[in-house]
């Protein structure tokens, strides 16, 4: 089951405003569906699959197709829009949050949650990097077990 979980009302207008001046910028149509497929991927920090995003984004346009979701999340991607996060079972999960963050990633459930840049330490590489090689932007991904899928902790007297 999808649930959600309440985004901050400014940081969801700064997602809207961002999406509705990048599509002008890119002479994308701000056509319904895009808009409703969009403002629920802005509002979530759950990182839904294209599935999921088709199941929630039916409940406003019973008559959309998973085509036309996959068609309008690959435009998002290519226009910067939004991100596919990468995950251990190599499942397409989305990121609409344009802020550089890294993830929390439960290797049991499939949890993804944000860790902000400040939370990580600047990546430092051991060894110099090819010849020419410049380094335009990185990510990290931090895998374990979430608290819900850990085992609970049984002190012993």
């Amino acid at each position: 089951m999808y649930y959600h979980v309440r985004m901050d009302p400014q940081i969801l207008d700064r997602r809207l405003e961002v999406f509705r001046s990048r599509c002008a910028e890119r002479g994308l149509s701000l056509t319904h569906q895009r808009w409703v497929i969009y403002r629920f991927l802005a509002q979530t920090v759950q990182h839904p699959s294209p599935e999921v995003t088709f199941e929630q984004v039916r409940k406003d346009i019973p008559s959309i197709s998973l085509a036309t979701i996959y068609k309008n999340i690959k435009t998002f991607m290519e226009v910067g829009l939004l991100h596919q996060v990468s995950t251990p079972d190599h499942t397409m999960r989305l990121d609409a949050n344009l802020e550089p963050h890294s993830h929390l990633i439960c290797k049991r459930c499939g949890a993804i949650v944000d860790v902000p840049e400040e939370s990580v330490a600047p990546l430092q590489l051991k060894h110099p990097l090819p010849a020419g090689f410049r380094v335009e932007n990185y990510k990290v991904s931090i895998l374990g077990v979430c608290g819900q899928c850990s085992p609970p902790i049984i002190a012993s007297n």
